[in-house]
């Protein structure tokens, strides 16, 4: 068997993305599909960031532009620009990032806290930096990126689009 390898924990598998110049990484097990851009159906009275959704098999995906979310410039969308589809907690939700990268294993002792940037820097959407391949890569924590009050007002967005839908 693998006995030598029994005392090492085992890797953490990242889907990694570029988003302005930098990469990111996403757990993999969170990861449900990876598709092209597609326009998206617009939600009223909802933060920039937030797209719209999209149908996606039945089922409504709220969709995220991360750069808006991060406080970044907005930028076209081209060939290269993909919407990662995330699960949390049950739910899906897409982002929007420039390019996919590749999956990569990172050890856990390579990952490191992120470092406190003041208020310079808004750091709470990552949970950690790892190094790969003489690389840094910003490592997203997936749960933080969704706020409660943003569900809540795309749940009751969506049951007016779904109660003017069924009236007309």
């Amino acid at each position: 068997m693998y006995e030598d390898n029994a005392a090492t924990a085992p890797t953490v598998q990242q889907l990694t993305f570029g988003l302005a110049g930098e990469e990111y990484g996403v757990d993999i097990l969170s990861v449900r599909e990876i598709r092209g851009w597609s326009r998206v159906t617009r939600i009223p009275q909802t933060p920039d960031y937030l797209l719209g959704v999209l149908n996606l098999r039945g089922a409504i995906v709220p969709i995220m532009d991360l750069r808006l979310r991060f406080g970044l410039a907005r930028e076209s969308y081209g060939d290269s620009t993909v919407v990662i589809i995330v699960a949390v907690a049950e739910r899906l939700f897409g982002i929007v990032v420039d390019a996919v990268s590749d999956v990569v294993d990172i050890e856990p002792a390579a990952i490191k806290p992120v470092p406190d940037m003041g208020a310079i820097v808004d750091t709470r959407y990552l949970k950690g930096l790892a190094t790969h391949v003489e690389r840094m890569v910003m490592l997203l924590d997936v749960e933080k990126l969704m706020r409660p009050e943003d569900v809540e007002t795309l749940d009751a967005a969506l049951t007016d689009v779904r109660n003017v839908e069924v009236a007309a």
